[in-house]
């Protein structure tokens, strides 16, 4: 449980570990805290809106790459 609210910076050192580990194509930061993100290339880009959102979406991935490395035994 958070006992803080999710800040921008954040948001960015997350997408940033993602993206460098290959869980992420693109990351790109926006205006007024928002954040374009793909999944894989063909994917459609997804705009994150606020960083709380963004941590959410954030710990989806997480929640996804986990079961699917989980799966490959690893």
């Amino acid at each position: 449980m958070r006992t803080r609210p999710a800040s921008a910076a954040e948001v960015d050192t997350w997408l940033a570990v993602l993206r460098s580990r290959g869980y992420l194509h693109r990351a790109e930061p926006g205006p007024d805290s928002s954040w374009t993100v793909q999944r894989r290339p063909y994917d459609r880009p997804w705009t994150l809106h606020h960083p709380v959102l963004a941590m959410d979406w954030i710990e989806d991935l997480l929640r996804e790459a986990r079961r699917r490395d989980a799966g490959s035994g690893r």
